[in-house]
């Protein structure tokens, strides 16, 4: 028996094993693509540890592809097969891939709940539940778990920073922005290698339309991330969303092509970032030239992989900006035979949510706003439930306000931006087009100040 960093029993008798399970673990929570080769010398060292296969399992996982279940199927039968002399919380964390295998989301971060009561250093059930919290929905979930593991952690515990990073994202979900901020500028001084507090610190900035903070925070020049993963993608999409609401287009376009989708890919995060940028580009008016091409054909081929529904939304943005009908119909159809999936979290959002808001999407880029207006409106306060921040989702906002505009319904225009305005005060083409429906409304006066308060917003 050896213990983790964090004095977390191991079922290994090999200190190499124990070194090797630290280091894919600081890899993983660090997001560096070492975390596959320092995985290899811990299965290397000790093939019958069935922590590491389980370890091997949830990294797996985290891909959130249909492509890699039998993998994951390979890694959790390879874990369950050598955990007779396992620890408790081994066993717990196997039970909680077995649970994430079938699809079965809400369980998993269950059983993360019950092995975090007894073991609250256990850093790595933190991330998943944090992770797949995030996934679900779940703000105040994000929030509360890494709260009440605060009382077993201090900073003399390896990691700490890591635990703070967590809770400031929570915290921003949430709302509370102060002590978001204050969280996440501690988490990034004890680690400045921790992306996750770093993006929580973005996110923060992003709420509240500190576009020249957040600009400065994520100029990272491309090599000192060179040994990350996609996340790094991710963060320089929030690089994108500070310059697009400073109006650098310009600058978008080439974070776009050199950092943000350089070349084509269908793993999901970049799939999500590169179709939710482009289409934020041309509601603004931006031509993007040929740019959707490749993530289309990738998405085209995405059809089927069905793990996050915020993915398969993004998905049928693609499809449908490109026209690609047929595609459009095999999407449709391949969610509601997925819809039927017995036990699986992201199937049970399919009839209600998912599959209606595919529908709008579909029917805004045919042209028919009012079909729209008409599958959006009416679950456009549950979005939540598919996953994902407040500012990815923005971009469902963004399109059922355009819709309204397009379609001439000015009122309910009006409404929706003043909703938007009043989280987002300096958000520029807010008040732009907040300054449109009004002037299409008749108040002149309204919406002389609207533009106003648009030219004022870029500085």
């Amino acid at each position: 028996m050896r213990s983790d960093k964090r004095g977390i029993p191991l079922t290994t008798d090999s200190d190499a094993a124990a070194a090797a399970y630290d280091e894919t673990i600081q890899n993983y929570l660090e997001f560096r693509l070492a975390a596959t080769p320092s995985l290899k010398r811990l299965l290397d060292a000790d093939p019958d540890f069935a922590m590491g296969h389980c370890l091997k399992g949830f990294l797996l996982s985290g891909f959130h592809s249909v492509t890699l279940h039998d993998k994951v199927g390979e890694s959790l039968a390879a874990a369950e097969a050598l955990s007779a002399n396992a620890t408790w919380r081994e066993k717990a964390s196997i039970a909680a891939l077995a649970a994430l295998h079938r699809g079965d989301t809400r369980g998993a971060c269950q059983i993360w709940d019950e092995i975090l009561l007894e073991y609250p250093r256990d850093i790595l059930s933190a991330r998943l539940h944090h992770h797949n919290s995030f996934w679900l929905g779940r703000n105040y979930g994000m929030r509360d778990a890494v709260g009440r593991l605060q009382s077993s952690w201090d900073a003399s515990v390896p990691g700490y920073g890591f635990l703070l990073g967590m809770h400031a994202f929570g915290l921003e979900e949430s709302g509370d922005y102060a002590a978001a901020e204050k969280s996440a500028l501690q988490a990034v001084e004890l680690n400045g290698d921790d992306l996750w507090a770093v993006h929580a610190l973005g996110h923060t900035f992003e709420m509240q339309g500190r576009l020249d903070e957040g600009i400065k925070l994520l100029t990272v020049p491309s090599e000192d991330w060179a040994d990350r993963n996609p996340m790094k993608e991710h963060l320089y999409w929030h690089l994108a969303m500070f310059a697009l609401d400073s109006g650098d287009t310009e600058r978008v376009l080439s974070l776009y092509d050199t950092a943000i989708y350089p070349e084509a890919t269908d793993f999901y995060l970049d799939v999500q970032n590169a179709v939710s940028m482009l289409l934020r580009l041309e509601l603004r008016g931006v031509d993007v030239g040929d740019r959707w091409d490749d993530v289309a054909n990738i998405c085209s081929a995405k059809i089927g992989d069905h793990v996050l529904p915020f993915t398969d939304t993004h998905v049928m943005i693609a499809l449908a900006r490109r026209g690609y009908d047929m595609d459009i119909a095999r999407l449709t159809t391949s969610l509601f035979e997925f819809s039927s999936t017995k036990g699986n979290v992201a199937a049970g959002t399919i009839a209600d949510l998912t599959l209606p808001l595919c529908e709008a999407i579909a029917a805004y880029f045919k042209g028919n706003h009012r079909r729209c207006i008409e599958r959006m409106l009416p679950i456009r306060l549950e979005y939540a439930r598919i996953g994902a921040s407040h500012a990815q989702r923005d971009v469902f906002a963004q399109i059922l306000i355009d819709a309204a505009m397009q379609a001439g319904e000015l009122k309910l225009a009006r409404n929706l931006l003043s909703e938007r305005l009043a989280l987002r005060p300096r958000n520029s083409d807010s008040w732009a087009k907040y300054a449109e429906v009004l002037n299409g409304l008749g108040e002149s006066n309204a919406a002389g100040d609207a533009r106003q308060r648009a030219a004022e917003s870029f500085h």
